[in-house]
């Protein structure tokens, strides 16, 4: 039976990435240790016989014989991963090294869920994958954009020195259904702020962009980079739509019908002012464009906030 192995698998992405490699008839077993996910993004495959979960962290040796592996366990708001900054630099050095040796023992192919914070505050817009970054190694964001930059690395290593297939993914800002509400992204914190009729807080001025891309745009893009014949990347997924954060915020609260005020407060140490992906490389190998609209991707995440507990 070929397994497909999902590290993180109850989160945000992996429990979407869940579904659609059940939806696609592949064997699923998703191992996550529950610190940031939730048995409750997976609930609906526990009864599916093509599905398996292991609550495991994956620090912890791995006894599974996967022939294809999605590294997405890492904690990734800043929230989460300033929590126990150690911790999130042993997932993205030990925890990493532990599924590329589980990867070279059963020859299988292997995906690094990166991030957009390998390139910092950029200096260089949009960011192409062979702009090297501007991270600060030693601000309260280093354990999380730092140690996401070691793992690159060891992807990078295990397939020169042991040909591993390896394919490393930097995944921009992502949102949609099952986000964690209380996870201290810009998208979720909007939403649940202007659901309560509380002002919207802002951080900076507002002046800053992000682009964001639908999840289900984002799960296509994985599933795509994984099919891709050999080792891929590193290779931007995400939406080029970019965006101000005053005007998402202008327009979640145009959606929700809400008149609230917009509180602007310090943009916390380090934050990136823009953020937008080349998705050149993108294109031509995955033949990968975002289909979402960022108006049509929020009203599906506001329902989801609206109608889950």
């Amino acid at each position: 039976m070929k397994i497909s192995l999902v590290a993180g698998g109850a989160g945000f992405l992996g429990s979407h990435l869940c579904r659609a490699l059940l939806e696609k008839g592949k064997n699923v077993i998703c191992i996550d240790n529950l610190s940031t996910g939730s048995i409750d993004n997976i609930e609906p495959y526990l009864s599916s016989s093509n599905f398996r979960f292991v609550k495991q962290d994956i620090l912890e040796p791995i006894h599974l014989s996967p022939f294809e592996i999605y590294n997405l366990a890492c904690p990734a708001s800043p929230a989460h991963y300033q929590k126990d900054p150690i911790q999130t630099l042993r997932s993205n050095t030990i925890g990493v090294l532990n599924l590329l040796e589980l990867a070279r023992k059963n020859k299988a192919r292997i995906l690094q869920s990166s991030t957009s914070e390998i390139y910092g505050d950029p200096a260089v817009h949009p960011q192409t994958e062979g702009y090297f970054g501007n991270v600060n190694p030693v601000g309260p964001r280093a354990c999380y954009d730092e140690g996401k930059r070691v793992a690159e690395t060891l992807f990078y290593e295990y397939q020169r020195q042991y040909g591993v297939e390896t394919k490393i993914v930097r995944i921009f800002n992502t949102y949609g259904p099952n986000m964690d509400k209380e996870d201290g992204r810009v998208v979720s914190n909007f939403i649940n702020q202007a659901l309560r009729d509380v002002p919207l807080t802002i951080y900076g001025n507002g002046e800053q962009t992000r682009s964001f891309c639908y999840v289900d745009d984002l799960i296509n893009g994985l599933i795509a980079s994984m099919e891709y014949q050999g080792s891929l990347g590193p290779i931007n997924l995400g939406s080029d739509e970019e965006i101000k954060i005053l005007d998402l915020a202008r327009a979640i609260l145009a959606f929700l019908q809400k008149d609230r005020k917009i509180n602007f407060s310090k943009l916390p140490q380090d934050d990136p002012k823009i953020r937008k992906p080349d998705l050149t490389m993108a294109r031509e190998l995955l033949f990968f464009t975002p289909k979402v609209s960022i108006k049509e991707g929020l009203i599906k995440t506001i329902e989801y906030f609206q109608t889950s507990n």
